[in-house]
């Protein structure tokens, strides 16, 4: 076996350093708040490119306050909104600029309906004028100032509606929207989760017209979730849940005229068969609507231009892949209407510039690397700013690149992550740095050479907290693994000893496109292993084929056969990881959450010669439980490829089941839904398993919510020590006992 470390990230502190380190990590600390990281709230560059605001919060005095700050200084400016001198409203957690800045949108309550979507109150602050106007009495969807500021559309109960600012008048745009049949202006719930937005509506530049997308769910299967509750009686929520090969919502494209008051419908110069619209955007030109067409199987894009002023519309991009094609929103138009995609046609995701008829310019990115962001173009000086992972996968990096792809630069140095947030005139950015040793710090920084200009904050007393703990360093290497090196880390105790037998806990996750080995600060699960660790187990994690950032082929080598490889791939690795001499090979364990439960099972069941113990949380057992969008991307439909569906779920493969396995679920997991333990758990039993499992009513797929996740992390850990570690114990009592005797 070969493990190549190609970086070696020592951990907050050394371990030479847990001498005077006391503490030990306990659940209580994890889901206290206790390593909680500071951060800055809604950063927004102000037009002027000099200023930015941020939300802050009073928590004494309970106040919230949008503050502007100077970027050159730091310093603040003003408070341009209190909540304390606004009389109609107790308080806002988030607020949203129109384009002009001279009115902001305040949110003051908002209510989840799924996991992006909200229905809320919400007021336009008049900065001018010092006054508030609310948008609703009712509890609304995606509010959205016009770019002049005099109007704010809403939805609200699947129609959309036009309110004028200065006379309070509003004005209804669609009349036919039902619930569980029609949508207007606001995405059903597969594309609200697959294709990650809401607001399904776009003003354009002129502010007289809204281009916006209709669902018609009427075909689409209902799915039911009971709701225990607290009352005698439990209820349901019933929604339209499109499954794998079932019917999708119809879609179609429509107008709004303000002036005319006509609505009607768009429609392009090509016939569609069951297709989707995943994004809409207005150009420059006020009467060009740019509209992106994906057929069901989404391995082909098309880009259309559309002019809403003679009802003409133009191809100007049609994008094809052997597997699929990646929806995003990087697409930028420029001044002269010509546009900047990014697309991975060439093996990894870069950057192209297009004329406005869609004839290729010039690709301005390219190499074995992939760019991971987008954050705009300087009209100015001709430049992109952009986030890759040339620097190596595992870390992200903020480069600069002139529009004719010359002159790139590097403009940040320290390893690790790098995220920019870029003033409006692209002076200065606010960059966002960790790594595994580094938590989270803020700089302002310059844009042209990336020299750091100031620190704004960090989290120097965090780092200091998470010093008086007892911690382990997390290493990164690769590993072969059928051929191709993978990307790991591991944590060992920090009182490792090579010449032991440890435990070995594995964690992945595994989906298209993921990523799990990076050189980031800790999220609440790496405190989590850093516990276990200090328990007496070794605990790592590989990111396997199909993972994302290291190319298209890599990614996409699991089309069709979802849960073959990536399990093929933490088998083999369980395997060499396993005959390290200071692993116990037959205590090796795996656990994952949702796409991570799907390949935990699957683990389990196809190694269980290698695998003792599993852990799936919110598990997809089979993937003809899932919805259309995600599922087909990778899958066809399981009329077309139903041996790629059956031979790779879990649920067809328990009967090799030998080990311990603790299955757990949300009974209001409206994404992968319970159905899938339950169906799992059936399987099981009628297939004479014995297996652990546990329900937690009424919880989401996030599973949290009071003492929910604490519940759950120490269901978990009583299960690994009672199944991993019982041997620990055993060692530890020898130890003890020899000492005692000694």
């Amino acid at each position: 076996m070969k493990l190549r470390n190609f970086v070696a990230i020592i951990g907050f502190l050394v371990t030479s350093l847990t001498y005077c380190q006391s503490k030990q990590i306990s659940l209580e600390d994890i889901w206290s708040g206790t390593f909680r990281t500071e951060g800055m709230q809604a950063l927004h560059s102000m037009n002027n490119g000099k200023q930015y605001s941020v939300l802050n919060f009073d928590r004494q005095n309970r106040t919230a306050t949008i503050d502007i700050y100077d970027y050159k200084t730091l310093e603040k400016v003003k408070t341009l909104v209190s909540s304390s001198e606004i009389e109609d409203i107790q308080g806002f957690f988030d607020y949203t600029f129109s384009e002009d800045e001279t009115k902001v949108v305040l949110t003051t309550k908002e209510i989840p309906v799924f996991r992006r979507s909200r229905l809320g109150e919400y007021y336009v602050y008049d900065i001018a004028e010092n006054s508030v106007v609310k948008v609703s009495d009712d509890l609304v969807q995606e509010p959205t100032l016009s770019p002049d500021g005099t109007k704010i559309a809403y939805g609200f109960e699947n129609n959309l509606y036009v309110k004028d600012l200065a006379s309070g008048n509003v004005e209804q745009i669609t009349t036919d929207g039902e619930k569980n049949k029609i949508i207007n202006g606001i995405t059903d719930w597969v594309y609200e989760e697959e294709f990650s937005f809401v607001r399904a509506f776009d003003w354009n530049a002129e502010s007289n017209q809204i281009a916006f997308i209709r669902f018609d769910e009427t075909d689409v299967p209902e799915f039911s979730m009971d709701v225990y509750g607290s009352k005698l009686y439990q209820t349901q929520q019933v929604f339209k849940y499109p499954k794998a090969g079932e019917a999708n919502s119809k879609v179609s494209l429509h107008l709004y005229d303000l002036r005319s008051k006509k609505l009607q419908e768009l429609k392009v110069d090509k016939s569609y068969n069951d297709f989707y619209i995943p994004r809409i955007k207005w150009t420059k030109e006020a009467n060009v609507l740019s509209a992106q067409y994906m057929n069901r199987h989404q391995n082909e894009l098309d880009l259309w231009m559309i002019n809403t002023k003679s009802m003409t519309s133009d191809l100007v991009l049609a994008e094809k892949d052997k597997a699929y094609v990646d929806v995003t929103f990087n697409l930028t138009f420029l001044k002269d209407n010509s546009f900047i995609w990014t697309s991975e046609k060439d093996g990894y995701n870069h950057i192209y510039h297009y004329s406005n008829n869609g004839e290729l310019i010039n690709q301005v990115t390219d190499g074995d690397w992939e760019v991971t962001n987008y954050y705009g173009f300087n009209e100015k000086s001709n430049t992109i700013y952009f986030q890759s992972t040339e620097n190596g996968s595992i870390n992200r990096d903020v480069y600069s690149i002139k529009l004719n792809g010359k002159n790139k630069k590097r403009l940040t140095k320290t390893n690790g992550f790098n995220n920019a947030s870029f003033s409006a005139d692209f002076t200065y950015f606010i960059n966002t740095h960790s790594s595994a040793m580094t938590p989270p710090e803020y700089t302002l920084n310059n844009s042209k050479t990336g020299e750091v200009v100031t620190s704004i904050k960090d989290n120097d007393k965090l780092a200091k907290k998470v010093g008086e703990y007892i911690t382990s360093k997390k290493e990164f290497s690769t590993i072969n693994v059928n051929g191709n090196e993978l990307n790991m880390w591991m944590v060992k105790p920090a009182d490792f000893d090579p010449n032991k037998k440890y435990p070995l806990f594995m964690y992945q996750y595994s989906g298209p496109g993921s990523q799990q080995v990076a050189n980031r600060w800790n999220g609440t699960n790496d405190y989590w292993y850093q516990m276990l660790a200090q328990q007496g187990y070794i605990v790592a994690c590989v990111d396997g084929r199909g993972t994302g950032f290291k190319g298209a082929d890599f990614k996409k080598v699991t089309q069709n056969e979802l849960g073959k490889y990536e399990v093929e791939d933490q088998i083999v690795a369980a395997k060499k990881i396993g005959a390290l001499p200071y692993i116990d090979e037959s205590r090796i364990g795996i656990w994952g959450w949702s796409y991570g439960g799907f390949m935990s099972s699957n683990a389990l069941f196809k190694g269980n010669d290698v695998f003792s113990m599993a852990i799936a949380v919110a598990p997809v057992t089979s993937w003809r439980f899932y919805d259309t969008i995600y599922t087909e991307r990778y899958m066809a439909t399981p009329q077309e490829n139903p041996s790629g569906y059956d031979e790779n779920s879990p649920i067809n493969h328990v009967d090799k089941l030998e080990g311990d396995f603790l299955l757990i679920h949300g009974t209001g997991d409206d994404n992968v839904h319970v159905q899938n333990t339950m169906r799992m758990v059936e399987a099981l039993i009628q297939a004479d398993k014995q297996f652990e499992w546990m329900i937690y009513p009424d919880k989401n797929h996030g599973i949290y919510g009071g003492n929910t996740r604490l519940h759950l992390y120490k269901k978990m850990t009583n299960f690994i020590n009672r199944t991993l570690g019982d041997k620990i114990e055993k060692d530890s009592e020898a130890d003890t006992s020899s000492k005692i005797k000694g």
